[in-house]
């Protein structure tokens, strides 16, 4: 599968709130830089993240997954720090309150009103970086059930194979 031309993920490391548009499709395909982005910026203890969804298309549950758990971190920190997602669009908002993340994530209407200064932040593209791991696929998907047990039921068959896909991973 050949690379979109267009970065899917923007962001704004230096900016307070940390910021990160959006753009196309977030899926396993393209959001393993995200995820590691999103990993280090929590690591240094950057406590309030922004998402602009304006332009993104659609979302799957390993991306949704990775939010899930970026949430979970932020709120261990102290004080507790915040994933705030904006400009989510019909689809986008009913993903996320299918799988029970509106009670975990902040969600803002209009980006002014989320990020403060982040109107005048610099981005940098992230390269799209398919997420080939299957234990952090794995882990991604056991985020959504931290978030929600009602995902259980919805992920099981999932998360079963990727589990059998680790410890085969593994064993060899």
């Amino acid at each position: 599968m050949s690379e979109p031309t267009q970065p899917t993920f923007l962001v704004s490391a230096y900016s307070d709130p940390v910021v990160v548009q959006i753009n196309g499709k977030a899926n396993y395909l393209n959001c393993n830089t995200f995820r590691e982005f999103i990993e280090k910026m929590v690591g240094e203890g950057k406590s309030h993240i922004v998402l602009d969804f304006e332009n993104c298309k659609g979302m799957d549950s390993t991306f949704l997954g990775i939010l899930a758990g970026t949430a979970l971190e932020l709120r261990k920190q102290t004080p507790p720090g915040v994933l705030i997602i904006c400009k989510l669009g019909e689809r986008n908002h009913e993903l996320v309150c299918n799988l029970g993340l509106q009670n975990l994530l902040t969600i803002g209407e209009d980006l002014a009103n989320c990020s403060g200064d982040a109107a005048e932040a610099q981005f940098s593209a992230l390269k799209n970086v398919e997420v080939s791991d299957a234990k952090n696929v794995l882990n991604a998907h056991e985020n959504l059930v931290k978030a929600d047990t009602e995902n259980a039921a919805k992920f099981q068959d999932v998360i079963a194979f990727l589990k059998n896909q680790v410890e085969a991973d593994e064993t060899e």
